[in-house]
């Protein structure tokens, strides 16, 4: 059926069935409890509507059949009007949009949309950059091999040294003053290190490396000597950056904030969607509405045939004719706005699509092919609320961000800590000469050996830019807080204003077909009283137009109602679920 078929004003379209919802794949964050361990948050993946409902699902017929019965209102008789027909004999169809119609579900504008739309191709790569950032967190820990190796050559000249007195076991030495002068020599220095620095999720650092040295002294008294080390060493904070908790404390930041992206991209997608399906509905009543517009324009064209016959034969008034060229001209004019409300509502259909096939500058015609489906529901308010402050991607976006904030002031506290190190070093010393593998003979002989141990302490004066710090994260905190409360009072007023929305377009609908109805029968009451004398054609096509407007109201009663679903399943941060969207993980 064709959203054109509603046009009739004594039918309304009453789609009769459930309706079902998105399968949402499984999506889930992670909350950081305040033991460190993370908990699971599941979100609901469907807004089941029946279960929302307090009472009975009721279509509109049933509810209608009521309304009639309970006013005593008789079923009058359908107009039935051929409109293809009239439209043939006319040369005013340029008034219609032309172009090739294509037909397309609400699911294929949602799968069009997701693969093409510019505002979701644009957030998807929040996603990848945030789990880049998260990676290059991870990434601190990564053991570090490291290597270097210098040569230096020094060309001393002779220079004078110090006065030294001698302490000898021989007599004839013990007791004397010399001068060491530093003779004219030439050294060549090789010397490098090997080793691997281990990063610890304590704050440590160990390092186990094997540095070596060559000496090479020319002259009379030259030498070769080759020295080598196996060294092991670690230093390790005990206050300020001490301990796995404040050391992983930017992976776990890094980790949330990746989470409230995925939230944030993934309610960008259901933003996108919830455009689509307005756009869609949008455009549905655009296309109604344009052949309600031209049912009206054929009426009047029909009537001016009319009259213009009686006038010829006599029977009425020639002004009866000029009354019914104003009316045609009406309802061209009322024909051209509908034209282009249309097209407006294609170009942004179009625009929400960013499909090659549907541009700007063709001649494609998107038409409509899903129908509404109305049902009655009488929504349960506390189990809509529930529902959004788990499924609200806002709010759990909003949790994320305060479990970032959570972690930032811990580790903004340990900095406001003096820097405490404990330095540790030890090495196993060897050495030969005219060759370096005699200097790795015997790597643990232990026989020579050196080590150290030391303490650092390091206080800032003031620590004021710390302390600072630490208040402005606190601060922070705070604000997001707030900011979490005026989120949860927001949504609470959008589900309440949702649900009024939605049973105030139910109400419009029942009453704008009765409206239709009754329009109909005193449409056809006034044209048959005009054909025996009794009316004039401005009180026929008064009537007429009360025909149309009854029609339109129909019309868009019906997409508000379509509309105010989709905003309270939004509301619930959901989807309803004819559309076929499925959210990965």
């Amino acid at each position: 059926m064709r959203p054109g078929s509603i046009i009739n004003h004594c039918r309304v379209l009453v789609c009769l069935g459930f309706v079902a919802l998105v399968p949402g794949a499984a999506w889930a964050a992670t909350e950081m409890a305040g033991d460190g361990q993370s908990q699971a948050i599941r979100l609901p993946e469907r807004l089941d509507l029946n279960g929302m409902s307090q009472g009975r699902a009721t279509t509109l017929d049933e509810d209608y059949a009521a309304t009639q019965q309970e006013y005593k209102l008789s079923s009058p008789n359908k107009l039935n009007i051929k409109l293809d027909d009239v439209l043939a004999e006319h040369p005013e169809q340029i008034l219609m949009p032309t172009g090739v119609e294509h037909g397309l579900t609400i699911a294929d504008v949602r799968a069009r949309a997701l693969r093409n739309n510019l505002s979701l191709k644009v957030v998807q790569f929040d996603p990848q950059i945030a789990q880049s950032v998260l990676g290059a967190e991870r990434a601190k820990f990564d053991n570090i091999i490291y290597a270097s190796l210098r040569r230096t050559r020094e060309n001393r000249p002779l220079t004078s040294g110090d006065i030294v007195q001698l302490k000898a076991e021989d007599t004839s030495l013990d007791g004397q003053l010399v001068k060491l002068n530093k003779a004219e020599q030439q050294i060549d220095y090789l010397d490098g290190e090997a080793g691997i620095a281990i990063p610890l999720r304590t704050g440590g650092t160990v390092r186990v490396s094997t540095p070596f040295e060559r000496k090479l002294t020319e002259g009379a008294l030259g030498t070769d000597e080759y020295r080598r080390a196996t060294r092991f060493s670690i230093s390790q904070p005990l206050l300020r950056n001490a301990g796995s908790k404040v050391n992983e404390a930017s992976i776990r930041i890094a980790d949330l904030d990746r989470r409230a992206v995925d939230a944030s991209t993934r309610l960008q997608s259901i933003r996108v969607i919830a455009l689509i399906d307005k756009a869609y509905w949008d455009l549905y009543a655009a296309w109604a509405e344009l052949e309600v517009r031209q049912q009206q324009y054929e009426l009047a064209a029909r009537n001016l045939e009319m009259v213009r016959r009686k006038v010829q034969e006599g029977l009425v008034a020639s002004i009866e004719a000029s009354r019914a060229e104003i009316g045609v001209s009406d309802r061209i004019e009322a024909l051209i706005m509908a034209k282009t409300r249309l097209q407006l509502s294609q170009r942004q259909l179009q625009f929400l699509l960013n499909d090659p096939q549907y541009t700007f500058e063709g001649h494609a015609l998107i038409r409509p092919q899903s129908e509404p489906i109305l049902v009655h529901y009488e929504f349960d308010r506390d189990r809509l609320v529930d529902s959004a402050m788990k499924g609200r991607l806002e709010l759990l976006e909003l949790e994320l961000k305060l479990a970032a904030d959570l972690n930032k002031i811990e580790y903004l506290q340990n900095q406001t800590l003096p820097l405490f190190t404990l330095d540790y070093s030890y090495g196993a010393l060897s050495a030969g000469a005219n060759s370096l593998s005699q200097a790795y003979n015997s790597p643990f002989d232990n026989r020579f050996n050196d080590w150290s141990v030391g303490l650092r302490f390091e206080l800032p004066m003031t620590n004021e830019a710390r302390r600072n710090q630490l208040q402005q994260a606190v601060q922070q905190r705070m604000q997001r807080l707030a900011t979490k409360e005026l989120q949860v009072l927001t949504v609470k007023r959008e589900i309440h204003d949702g649900v009024d929305r939605a049973e105030q377009h139910w109400q419009r609908m029942i009453a704008a077909r009765q409206q239709v109805m009754l329009a109909g029968v005193n449409y056809d009451g006034e044209l048959k009283q005009f054909n025996e004398g009794l009316r004039n054609m401005t009180e026929v096509l008064e009537m007429l137009s009360r025909l149309g407007e009854s029609q339109i109201k129909e019309i868009r009663a019906l997409v508000d109602y379509q509309v105010a679903l989709i905003d309270v399943a939004y509301n619930t941060g959901t989807l309803l679920g004819y559309g076929q969207i499925e959210f990965g993980s």
